[in-house]
């Protein structure tokens, strides 16, 4: 499916956390700035991908078409508590046998989490949008990304191919901002 555009959103701290201890995202993570830029996205997207604990919690969310990775199913099965949900097990199959089943065979995939999901879609990003919370630290909090705190969101993004374009101030006040990090080849 060549169709595809894939593309990651998370919002972290300045030690890389998408969530605290307990595997919440805490108000101190959340800003104006970065719930409209992320909203807006979402609402582009022609499918949302996340793990069975990320959501987005808008009230647009019942309405946009998503897959839910999980391992408690076999394949691929329709979420029997949500008609605009399809559940995957990456392990029973690949992923564009996910997106034929919830109908996307075209335009963009929106991964918003959680650290394992986006693990997955490393190599596939055409574009990341990583937005950083620099005043917010969540000491043993849970890593935006596989191989976080031992390395930065940036050197990731960096070591899958993507390069860093130029960042948007978010959140002036707390210095909230969104980089684009971009597949360079």
């Amino acid at each position: 499916m060549t169709g595809l555009r894939i593309e990651g959103y998370v919002i972290v701290s300045a030690d890389g956390m998408l969530a605290n201890a307990d595997h919440v995202m805490p108000a101190e993570l959340k800003f104006d700035g970065d719930k409209k830029f992320f909203t807006a996205a979402l609402d582009r997207a022609d499918l949302i991908v996340h793990g069975r604990r990320s959501h987005e919690d808008q009230p647009n969310s019942p309405r946009r078409n998503r897959i839910v990775v999980t391992r408690r199913i076999g394949v691929i099965a329709p979420d029997p508590s949500n008609p605009k949900a399809t559940l995957w097990n990456p392990a029973g199959a690949a992923f564009e046998a996910a997106c034929d089943f919830a109908g996307v065979r075209s335009g963009t995939v929106a991964i918003i989490g959680g650290p394992d999901v986006f693990g997955m879609f490393m190599d596939r990003y055409d574009t990341f949008w990583l937005s950083q919370a620099p005043r917010v630290r969540l000491p043993g909090g849970e890593p935006c990304f596989p191989g976080v705190p031992e390395h930065s969101p940036q050197d990731i993004l960096a070591a899958h191919g993507l390069k860093a374009g130029e960042a948007q101030i978010l959140d002036p006040a707390n210095g909230v901002t969104v980089t684009p990090w971009r597949r360079t080849g």
